[in-house]
């Protein structure tokens, strides 16, 4: 098996930020080579821990390392099958969920997976390897609207036009089938004064294309959905994201889990019954330090919000 370095972000943050009981319940939504997963069970005593990957590389890699431990659950598939998945399981209760979003270092240096515009590979960014979709379908056959659409709308890419019409005339010609002829065609599409800003070209797009062959945005939104009704009293949810759109989904979402309903202005104080269920016990996201910046450049672009469900009297654990 290749060996592939990676460095956990905020490792030590997101894990503290859970408040872990050693007789808890916790999940691993994103076990990549178990870096939190480690973490989180040296913190348990009789307490469970079920991670997720739908990478089956992953779920390989990490029962090398850590098959031994007894309390760990592994589970192939994707978390946006979380609430399904647990209670086949018999877990209809946790004490603590951590999402580390994005693609792991493994999966982005793996020259053959076809995620990074460094390497030359077949277009694929499949995270999951047994679905049909892959990203040669998504540049060859999609539409040159849903096209300009995911670049748009998951790249925040500019020129998401220009760069799709390019992709439209040259597959006229011959399917595009690796990830250097896609990068050519991106930096075609971008004016030449725009290309020497912003670090490369291909960035946006490929991001673009990754959200899309993985379903990314919904497959969050679902499992963090079904997530907060996972959570016992005094439960947390932890979630590093790393592009803007990821954050803004958690951003949004907590924020609604947390939010009064709407009423009247002159209301002396507020019913009971219509508190919200969770709180922010951590109001701004949690970033990297000085020293994980320096040792790790995917740590840059890194943040770490939390989101608690509260107990009956409307506590904050401390943690």
């Amino acid at each position: 098996m290749t060996e592939f370095k990676h460095e956990t972000v905020l490792l030590k943050e997101a894990t503290a930020a859970l408040a872990i009981q050693p007789t808890g319940t916790y999940v691993d939504c994103t076990l990549g080579r178990g870096g939190h997963t480690r973490r989180i069970l040296d913190a348990l005593t009789t307490g469970q821990l079920y991670a997720f990957d739908q990478d089956a590389a992953a779920i390989t890699a990490v029962e090398a390392t850590l098959g031994d431990r007894p309390n760990l659950h592994l589970i192939h598939k994707n978390f946006r099958a979380i609430k399904d998945a647990l209670a086949e399981r018999g877990v209809t209760q946790v004490d603590g969920i951590l999402y580390d979003l994005g693609v792991s270092s493994p999966q982005f240096d793996d020259s053959k997976r076809g995620f990074s515009y460094r390497f030359d590979a077949p277009l694929d960014m499949r995270m999951d390897q047994s679905q049909a979709l892959t990203a040669r379908t998504v540049i060859n056959d999609w539409s040159f609207q849903d096209l300009v659409r995911i670049f748009s709308r998951y790249g925040e890419e500019k020129f998401a036009k220009p760069i799709a019409r390019q992709i439209e005339r040259a597959r006229a010609e011959k399917p595009i089938e690796t990830t250097f002829e896609l990068v050519e065609l991106i930096k075609a599409g971008i004016p030449a004064a725009a290309r020497r800003t912003g670090g490369h070209p291909a960035k946006r797009v490929f991001q673009a294309v990754r959200i899309a062959v993985n379903d990314e945005l919904s497959a969050l939104e679902d499992s963090l959905t079904a997530a907060l009704t996972l959570l016992a009293p005094g439960g947390r949810i932890s979630v590093i994201t790393f592009q803007s759109l990821e954050d803004r989904l958690v951003k949004t979402m907590f924020r609604e889990a947390t939010a009064l309903p709407d009423l009247p202005r002159d209301l002396p104080v507020v019913p009971a019954g219509l508190t919200p269920d969770f709180v922010l016990p951590v109001r701004k996201p949690i970033l990297p330090d000085e020293a994980e910046l320096a040792a790790n450049h995917r740590a840059h672009s890194a943040k770490l919000r939390v989101i608690e469900k509260l107990d009956k009297e409307g506590d904050v654990h401390a943690g």
